[in-house]
Formats: structure tokens, sequence, C-alpha cells
């Protein structure tokens, strides 16, 4: 199954709407910098790689219908509509990394003029999802060595195509074994509140005829014990220095049950979502989403209007309890935070 999750279309940033996921397979067209902002924070598009890509695209936009050439102006729409991107979601560090390498190419092209820029800001965005590809290929080739030949693995949200430009990071892990014939059973979590494991990863799953089991998140210690489960591998949106992972509400609750249980916990994801400038998950933003995720599913209340709610959208695991984290360069063995800078420093 090929999926593209951003596209760019001639003056277009085209995003599969993943809101509407699994009922319809529907796209959203995006022709301002503050669509892919609204797009980003609405969940429409999500995952720490594709929203880096669709940032860069969004950026694209942000001059790409100007009707000048005056310098000053293009670059206030420019920060102006970085601003509202970057604004979106704060705990994926992957949104800034896209930004910042978009405004290096700005800073750059600017002497150009309008036309100048376009085209350097077009090219920067697609190699930023090409490069998003490749990698997720390659971190999908050294994960799939930590899978056995036949395995029950686990995963949690959705780390998959849906979350980066097209393949996936631990879901990209699982597509890459099961191409090297290995039999992979998937157990899915459901991922309270907005249910990305049971919309998503479930809908993905089906499609690639990759064999599933879906279970309520309260279920997961349970299945844990009683089917065996070989390994645990969830994506990340923001690592710390120290190996401390960034991931979806509820993953540090499952690495605890992992090791509870004697099952190796990976992380996989691409040395963009490394945040060196932070020396622990403590530093990490943990974004506050709106209750109404929580009192509602698919718009039918499921809790009393006036109930107060807590919805932090992310959690932040012990780089302790992290057995291996793969990216593109390489798999940080344990202790990750020992062992990360060999891998993730800049060469």
């Amino acid at each position: 199954m090929e999926i593209r999750t951003v596209e760019w279309a001639d003056g277009v940033v085209r995003l599969i709407d993943q809101r509407r996921l699994p009922h319809s397979l529907a796209y959203i067209e995006c022709r301002t910098g503050a669509e892919v902002a609204d797009a980003i924070q609405n969940l429409s598009v999500r995952g720490a790689p594709a929203i880096g890509v669709a940032a860069a695209m969004g950026m694209v936009l942000s001059i790409w219908y100007l009707d000048t050439d005056d310098r000053a102006a293009l670059q206030q729409q420019f920060r102006c509509d970085r601003a509202l991107v970057e604004a979106a979601r704060p705990t994926a560090i992957n949104l800034r990394w896209a930004l910042d390498r978009m405004e290096g190419v700005f800073t750059e092209a600017a002497a150009l003029g309008r036309e100048g820029v376009r085209h350097a800001l077009l090219e920067e965005a697609k190699a930023i999802a090409a490069e998003d590809l490749a990698q997720c290929r390659t971190i999908g080739e050294y994960g799939a060595r930590l899978i056995g030949g036949t395995a029950k693995v686990m995963t949690y949200c959705n780390a998959g195509a849906l979350a980066t430009a097209g393949w996936g990071t631990a879901l990209g892990v699982i597509r890459s074994a099961r191409e090297k014939g290995k039999q992979i059973h998937v157990f899915v979590p459901e991922t309270r509140p907005v249910l990305q494991g049971a919309r998503l990863t479930a809908w993905e799953l089906v499609k690639e005829g990759i064999g599933a089991t879906l279970i309520c998140d309260g279920a997961a210690a349970h299945i844990m014990r009683q089917e065996r489960i070989d390994c645990v591998i969830v994506g990340a949106d923001r690592i710390a220095r120290n190996g401390d992972v960034a991931n979806k509400i509820g993953t540090y609750g499952l690495a605890i049950s992992a090791r509870r249980h004697g099952i190796p916990f990976y992380v996989a994801a691409p040395v963009s979502t490394f945040d060196l400038s932070i020396g622990s998950g403590a530093e990490i933003p943990i974004e506050e989403r709106g209750p109404e995720e929580v009192r509602e599913i698919a718009g039918h209340a499921i809790a009393p209007a006036d109930m107060p709610v807590r919805n932090p959208a992310f959690d932040v695991t012990p780089a302790e309890l992290v057995s291996a984290i793969v990216t593109e360069r390489g798999i940080i063995e344990e202790p990750v935070g020992q062992n990360l800078p060999g891998i993730v420093a800049e060469p």
C-alpha cells in the first residue's frame, strides 16, 4: 500500500484528512500557511515527521501567492506564518526542525525576489519529504533486525505511513520485517482519547494485510502477559539528550508494563526527532489539548459536560525503560543515554 500523507500539488498542499479515517479516505487542500497551521493543530495531519513535512510545505505557501518582490514584505509574511505553524503543536521537535531548515533557505534566497524564494523553498520542502521517506525505509531495515522470524509485536498510537511522508517509523519496522518474510502479528491499543490506534494504525494494518488485533488501552498489560508479546515498538515526538522519549500519552505506562514483563521496549525515530539542546525529558513541553477530546467520542458525549478534564497529549518515558532506539543512522543500544551521542551527534 502506498500512502502519501502530505503532497505538493501545483500551489496546493494536499493532506489526507486523518480525522475522517477509517470511515473515508478524504483529502483537504491548503493554500496558505495559516491553513496548514490549522490542519496541524486540529489533527487533520499528525505524527512528528508528517507535521514537519507539512510545516515545510506550509512555508512555501506563505509566499507562493504574494505579488511582490519586496524583501521586507516577503520576510514579514514568512515570519508571520512561521509563528502560526510553530505554535500549532509544541511537543514534536520535527516541526521546529523543519521550520528552521526552511528559514535558512529563505534567508539565503531572499535577495532573489519572489520567484527565487518560491523555487528555493519548494525544492527544500520536497527534499524534506523525500528524505523522510528514505529515512523511514532505512529505519525499517535496521529495526527489522530486532524482530524474530515469528513475533507478536505491540505498538501504540500511529507511527505508520500516516504519521510520516509515507512509510512509517514503528510501523515501518513492522512493514520491513514483513517484507523480509517474517511472520508478524500486531497488537494495537486503541489509544484514547482520539483513538489513533483504532482509527489509523488498525486501518493501515488491514490495508496492508498484516495480521493484527485491536485491544482497549487498559488491556495492554494483561495481553503482554497472556499472549507473551515479543517486543513493543513505538514512535517518538521528541527525544532528549539523555534518551528520555516523549510520545503519545500512555506510552510511559506501556513501557513500565513491558519492563515488568521482561519485554524489550523499542523506539523508532529519525535523527530529526532528537533535541540535543535539552538535557532530559523534564524540559520537553507537554501539549494540553481541549477537554472535548476526553468528554466526547466522535462528537457524542460520554461524560458530564461540566466534568473537569486533564488532557495531556504526550508523556515522557525515562531512558532507563528504553531497550533501543532505531534511527536511520543505526540502532542505539541500551543504555540509550550513554550510547546516543555516538549515533546522533552531528557528523
